[in-house]
């Protein structure tokens, strides 16, 4: 049988990583709609709140039990909205090694909640779970997402060349008139060592854990 991560929760300073459920299907089907979601992630789409039912019930307890990787929910604990969805993918379980990939809801961009979710689930991940590297995949147009690597302490690997398949429209992506483009992907890691110096964000020590049965 596959290793497996737990069913988790992560508190951060603002933050809570739970669990998708049935009820995030309006928040998280409008937040897949989103142009940028749409051109720089490969998540579904449509993403429909019945394909967002189907994640919560049955794909991503599946994701987790057979030992690909979590899906977390991101809401805030102020207002309980959803900010966004986190997920570890390609997970190695023999190199402790995983893949992250974030999204943030539009009116919650500009607020440093992926960068807070991203520290919380790298602590969880390196000190709860005894990883040893963490990485992030980002398509070269996507600088919002390659200033996020940064600010947490990733460090840049190289550049995997025509990696990537951009989805979206010619003003956001320049994609040919099939409507996608190929574009390069920037390999970023953070390891545990990254951690000690994290400048400007929330700290994320001061977050904590909570295992659900």
């Amino acid at each position: 049988m596959a290793a497996s991560f737990p069913e988790t929760a992560i508190s951060t300073e603002r933050l809570l990583l739970r669990p998708l459920e049935v009820g995030d299907a309006p928040a998280l089907a409008e937040l897949m709609a989103d142009e940028p979601v749409h051109a720089w992630t490969d998540f579904p789409q449509p993403f429909t709140e019945d394909l967002a039912v189907r994640w919560a019930t049955a794909l991503a307890p599946a994701h987790r039990a057979e030992g690909h990787g979590i899906r977390f929910t991101v809401t805030e604990h102020l207002t309980q909205r959803v900010v966004g969805l986190v997920e570890l993918r390609h997970t190695d379980w023999r190199l402790r090694a995983t893949e992250i990939c974030y999204v943030t809801a539009p009116w919650a961009r500009g607020e440093g909640y992926a960068g807070e979710a991203v520290l919380g689930v790298a602590q969880w991940l390196f000190e709860d779970r005894g990883f040893q590297r963490l990485e992030m995949r980002t398509a070269a147009g996507n600088t919002a997402a390659q200033q996020v690597a940064q600010k947490v302490g990733c460090i840049s690997e190289g550049v995997l060349r025509s990696a990537w398949i951009v989805r979206g429209n010619e003003a956001l992506t320049a994609a040919a008139p099939t409507g996608e483009s190929r574009s390069d992907l920037i390999l970023w890691s953070l390891l545990p060592e990254d951690m000690e110096e994290v400048p400007q964000l929330p700290d994320p020590r001061a977050g904590r854990y909570v295992l659900r049965d």
